[in-house]
C-alpha cells in the first residue's frame, strides 16, 4: 500500500499524482477516491492534469476520456483502457494498492483538476 495523503487534503474535484513507475493519478470525484495510471493510453500525457467531470477524466492533450471506475476509454482517440488501482481510506489516510510494477518513488501533492471546457465530451 502506498500512503497518498489525508483525505481532507484531497478535496472533491481535485487530484494528486504519485511519482511511482509508472505514475499513478488519484482523484476525489463523486464522493469516492479513484486511482488510475497517470498516462493516457493514446499518447504520453498526464491524466491528473486533465478535465474532471463526475467519474470521467478527459486527457488534456487530445481529449480522450476515461471512466475512473473502470479505466475504460469513453471516446476516441483512446482505444485501450488505463489500469485502475484499488484505493482504501483508513483513519483518514488515502492508500493506493498499486500493481506490483508500480514502485514508490515519491508522493505528489494535491492540485485542482481542470474544470471541463464548455462543449467537451466527458
Amino acid at each position: 500500500m502506498i500512503p497518498v495523503c489525508r483525505l481532507e487534503d484531497l478535496p472533491e474535484g481535485e487530484s494528486v499524482r504519485i511519482a511511482t513507475q509508472p505514475p499513478i493519478a488519484v482523484f476525489h470525484a463523486d464522493g469516492e477516491v479513484y486511482a488510475i495510471d497517470d498516462t493516457c493510453t493514446h499518447q504520453d500525457a498526464s491524466l491528473s492534469e486533465g478535465f474532471l467531470e463526475g467519474c470521467f477524466i478527459e486527457c488534456p492533450l487530445h481529449e480522450a476520456s476515461f471512466d475512473l471506475r473502470t479505466g475504460a476509454p469513453t471516446c476516441l482517440p483512446a482505444r485501450r483502457p488505463v489500469r485502475t488501482h484499488r484505493v482504501t481510506v483508513e483513519d483518514g489516510t488515502v492508500y493506493v494498492h498499486a500493481a506490483a510494477d508500480a514502485v514508490t518513488a515519491d508522493a505528489g501533492t494535491a492540485h485542482s483538476a481542470a474544470i471541463p471546457r464548455e462543449g467537451s465530451a466527458a
